[in-house]
């Protein structure tokens, strides 16, 4: 039995659920997330917890993985998701363009405009050096957090560039002087 298909996900009185064939559509006060249901396994509802279950044993791969992405759905339209980043380097900054652009100066010769897909906000702050992407959909915020990071991945060298804000860097030693 896999251990966390057997987790009960708890279902706050705000949170509607439907299934759809091999989607459910989740709908809470933030608003609404679809997830995909494998084959094989059933969604039910007992005292205020949504449990995942299958019916049969050769359904165990998808077991977990339907139970996990159908928590994220359910955390994301009560909770949300967010992902934080920092951008280190001199010079380097973040700024909103309107509501839907970030445009990112990383020392290149020209300045980079990100668009920001639909359900996805960005906040920055003061300094402009720490952004802040939320959402609803924790796979389309941990998308758009990845896509920003790859504009300028961090140097091994001068650690400059953007990473995460929990994310522990290594930095290499340089060239040695020849003497």
């Amino acid at each position: 039995m896999s251990r966390i298909g057997k987790k009960p996900i708890p279902l706050p009185s705000s949170v509607k659920y439907k299934v759809d064939g091999n989607t459910v559509l989740v709908e809470g006060p933030k608003g609404k997330v679809s997830a995909l249901v494998a084959e094989g396994i059933s969604l039910k509802t007992a005292d205020g917890h949504l449990l995942v279950e299958r019916e049969h044993d050769r359904y165990a791969a998808v077991h977990g993985l339907t139970r996990a992405l159908v928590f994220n759905a359910v955390q994301g339209v009560t909770e949300g998701w967010k992902k934080e980043l920092d951008i280190v380097g001199i010079g380097y900054r973040a700024e909103l363009k309107g509501k839907g652009t970030v445009v990112f100066t990383l020392g290149y010769s020209h300045p980079i405009e990100f668009p920001l897909p639909t359900g996805i906000e960005v906040a920055i702050d003061p300094k402009q050096t720490h952004l802040t992407v939320s959402g609803i959909d924790r796979q389309k915020v941990g998308q758009v957090a990845a896509d920003m990071r790859a504009l300028r991945k961090p140097d091994p060298y001068k650690n400059k560039g953007v990473r995460y804000s929990d994310e522990k860097l290594k930095k290499k030693a340089g060239k040695t002087g020849a003497k």
